[in-house]
């Protein structure tokens, strides 16, 4: 049998809404609709765009992407959730975690 060296895959699984209330208490993310979100601010645009490229590193090597939205001159947002089970799972959380540690 093959061995898989890929990301490592987190259980796709939607979160009842408590379970998501649950890990967001105490977080910098919030909910909106079916996502979770967050923004920051930077002190200039090569600093919002040099976050970014760590995020889109961070998102190919877990295989889970946000959306990304640069916006002014020096803010990034991003939009997680998990599209294919129609809410947020735990692979959400666990980018987010990851992102958080980026900034």
């Amino acid at each position: 049998m093959a061995s898989y060296e890929g990301p490592t895959l987190i259980p796709m699984t939607a979160l009842a809404d408590q379970e998501v209330e649950e890990r967001l208490a105490d977080s910098d993310w919030r909910r909106e609709g079916m996502a979770i979100v967050r923004e920051w601010t930077f002190a200039d645009f090569a600093a919002a765009i040099a976050f970014v490229d760590q995020v889109a590193a961070a998102a190919e090597a877990a295989n889970h992407h946000p959306d990304i939205h640069v916006h002014g001159w020096n803010k990034v947002r991003l939009d997680l959730s998990t599209h294919s089970e129609g809410g947020l799972t735990e692979a959400d959380f666990a980018m987010a975690a990851r992102i958080d540690s980026l900034a």
